[in-house]
């Protein structure tokens, strides 16, 4: 077996407008609604969005909100995207640092979700 890429994966929150707003509105990413599910679409990737855990099933034995630790590759501007970042009062961990990513060198800036996830922003420019 080889695998290819990520598909999507599974969000749980206990806020779910507070976790669309962060994701749509500061991130930029697609909200989807079928059949009373969300979810967020970047690209070609998703993320499936559960308001308590193990909505679906099979589920994570353990879904907690706020464990997550993500990374988003992005193509704009770093400086940029946290000079939007902080004048939008977005929840920053850190400023612009420099990090090691799957594709190499990148320069990241991290913040927190509404759950208290940690979300990475890095560049690869």
């Amino acid at each position: 077996m080889k695998i290819s890429d990520l598909d999507h994966f599974v969000l749980t929150t206990t806020d779910l407008k507070a976790c669309l707003r962060f994701y749509t509105e500061l991130l930029g990413m697609e909200k989807r609604e079928m059949n009373g599910r969300f979810s967020l679409w970047f690209g070609r990737h998703k993320i499936n969005i559960h308001t308590r855990p193990a909505e679906f099933l099979p589920a994570a034995e353990h879904p907690v909100p706020g464990s997550l630790d993500l990374c988003f590759e992005i193509k704009d501007d770093i400086e940029a995207v946290y000079a939007k970042l902080k004048s939008k009062n977005a929840p920053l961990v850190t400023g612009i640092v420099e990090r090691n990513g799957a594709k190499g060198k990148m320069r990241s800036v991290y913040l927190r979700d509404p759950d208290g996830n940690l979300v990475e922003l890095a560049s690869y420019r």
